[in-house]
């Protein structure tokens, strides 16, 4: 999307919002407040287990994964800590999996959770591994990222929050998206 075309959508999407409040008045477009959740649900999350193979093996639902920056850094080295913790994105062409052909699971690198399978991986020629489907619809969360001044859907990892990559709709067939992950967020098992 250029900039014009941000701009314009962002327009038209601001319009329509200050319509729609005026239509049936103020206050009243706002979400009903959820029910109150216990503890057990905010820290848990469902998730689909893959074993290293990356067959299914079923729905599970996992205690959510959290740590303070002090233990990610021992876990983590320092690119790794930057990416999933901060945000921060490796530099393109230099990830140990943008150009890995290997048959395989990729991981979360801070949860080991399964995110992605060799079978949807195709080069993108964005120097990043790319993706057109993550392994589990459950296992991936988006979020909307306006960091760098344009709207973007950012991607972590729905077991420990970990930042991923982004997502874009600029991928091939089936689903006609690019999940472009940091390899740096990920740990990849190859298949036996």
């Amino acid at each position: 999307m250029n900039r014009r075309q941000f701009l314009s959508r962002s327009v038209i999407a601001i319009s329509a919002a200050s319509f729609a409040e005026w239509l049936v008045g103020p206050g009243l477009l706002a979400a009903a407040p959820a029910s109150p959740a216990s503890s057990a649900d905010k820290d848990t999350v469902k998730i689909i287990q893959f074993d290293d193979a990356g067959k299914k093996i079923g729905h599970e639902r996992v205690k959510v994964v959290r740590k303070t920056d002090a233990e990610w850094q021992q876990q983590l080295n320092a690119i790794q800590f930057q990416v999933t913790r901060k945000a921060a994105t490796e530099r393109a062409f230099t990830g140990q999996y943008f150009d890995l052909h290997d048959k395989g699971l990729y991981r979360c690198i801070c949860c080991d959770n399964a995110l992605f399978s060799s079978d949807t991986k195709f080069e993108s020629g964005t120097g990043w591994p790319s993706f057109w489907a993550p392994i589990a619809n459950e296992n991936v969360r988006s979020s909307n990222d306006l960091s760098i001044g344009e709207a973007r859907t950012a991607v972590s990892c729905t077991e420990c929050e970990a930042h991923l990559g982004h997502v874009f709709d600029d991928g091939p067939q089936p689903t006609g998206l690019r999940y472009c992950m940091n390899s740096a967020s990920l740990k990849f098992v190859k298949r036996a």
